[in-house]
């Protein structure tokens, strides 16, 4: 499964790999078997997700009709979903090729410059309500921006750590598959998780249930070069494939943006709420009212907005002053009915001590207070955001 076990992992609820690849490998495509063209698959649940390389001039007539076979015979084995990814390429193995979207709905192929999915299934896509929570985790809150660069990942480790010291049981998850950064800022970087059963084991960072793509690579150094299908497979695996401990809240660190892994998450993991980190400059909150607007739209409510680095203090005369701009969180909060959870300043000590591998949090210097301060908030307004299941189970 993309590499982070060697074993095979599929959850319980899903078909077996054997019983995949065996209908698979009966389906053929310009006379060889199917298999000879796929890059990557994956299943979860009952949604299986495949990447595949073809020929340029291949007739997409010929797609479409190995997709409906195919689609139709993953039923009868339980997979309701299937989802096509299409690499067309000169030669098989050229690294210079495009991309056509097929649409079973379109007659004429669409040259684009990314991947885009061939989708069909019979059931609408799941929403926040029809997720089943995870049985050990209480509450899940995404953090999240629009852009990169806004001190996210270190407020969410700050966070993370001021709910801790509320005493309640937390965990982090890092989901930001392409530059992950918790194990540093934990101090944990280089260590790896354990593997029982199939499932990984976090690794104990400061008394935080942690895990990390970046616990997985070789080095700091490693490139993780993937593709949407298999980036969004990589957290599924994370998310679905730890032996979580039981947990109040489970902090996930999200990507920048608003594209595949974002989506991802919010179609296939129940959760609380988000918390949107910005700066006061114009172009971060431009970028972070479209994580707002996103998170609107897949039924996630947004719990507040923390924006970073609001005032900059000179240490040498104690001039303050407002160096990304002001008021911008502000008006969002006007704007979207969101309450503003807190405003950190720009200060040398919240970078060193995240680089040192002890936060503020944990190091007490003196912005620890300022994620005590919003971690309470958060503590306290909770249940406004818990959602109650038919079961009556609140999470």
């Amino acid at each position: 499964m993309f590499g982070l076990f060697k074993k095979n992992n599929t959850p319980k609820t899903t078909p077996s790999t054997v019983q995949i690849d065996e209908l698979l490998a009966t389906h053929t495509l310009l006379e060889k078997p199917l298999t000879d063209f796929i890059t990557t698959k994956f299943a979860h649940d009952d949604i299986l997700d495949v990447a595949l390389t073809l020929p340029k001039d291949i007739n997409e007539k010929v797609v479409e009709r190995v997709y409906d076979s195919l689609q139709k015979s993953l039923q009868s084995i339980g997979i309701n979903e299937l989802n096509f990814q299409v690499t067309l390429s000169d030669k098989i193995k050229s690294t210079h090729n495009t991309t056509q979207t097929f649409n079973p709905k379109q007659t004429t192929p669409t040259n684009t410059d990314t991947n885009i999915a061939m989708t069909h299934t019979d059931k609408k896509a799941p929403t926040q309500d029809s997720l089943a929570p995870h049985p050990r985790i209480k509450h899940t809150i995404v953090i999240a921006s629009g852009k990169g660069g806004v001190g996210k990942s270190t407020t969410a480790v700050n966070l993370a750590l001021a709910l801790q010291n509320l005493g309640k049981k937390v965990g982090i998850l890092d989901a930001d598959i392409y530059g992950p950064s918790i194990p540093d800022m934990l101090g944990v970087a280089g260590f790896k998780p354990d593997v029982e059963n199939d499932q990984f084991i976090p690794i104990n960072a400061h008394g935080l249930a942690m895990l990390s793509i970046g616990s997985l690579l070789d080095n700091d150094s490693t490139p993780v070069a993937w593709r949407g299908i298999k980036a969004t497979g990589a957290l599924m695996q994370l998310y679905n494939q730890t032996n979580w401990p039981n947990l109040d809240y489970l902090v996930i660190d999200m990507p920048p943006g608003t594209g595949d892994i974002q989506l991802t998450l919010a179609q296939r993991i129940a959760i609380t709420g988000a918390v949107i980190v910005t700066t006061p400059q114009h172009i971060a909150l431009l970028d972070a009212k479209k994580g707002v607007e996103m998170f609107a739209k897949t039924h996630i409510p947004v719990m507040g907005i923390i924006e970073n680095m609001a005032l900059h203090t000179c240490t040498n005369c104690g001039h303050t002053e407002a160096i990304f701009g002001q008021g911008g969180a502000d008006k969002m909060t006007t704007e979207y009915g969101v309450p503003l959870l807190g405003q950190l300043p720009l200060a040398s000590d919240i970078r060193a001590n995240a680089d040192k591998g002890t936060p503020s949090v944990i190091a007490g210097d003196n912005f620890a207070p300022y994620y005590m301060d919003i971690a309470k908030k958060i503590d306290d307004n909770i249940v406004k955001y818990a959602k109650v299941r038919n079961d009556g189970r609140i999470f």
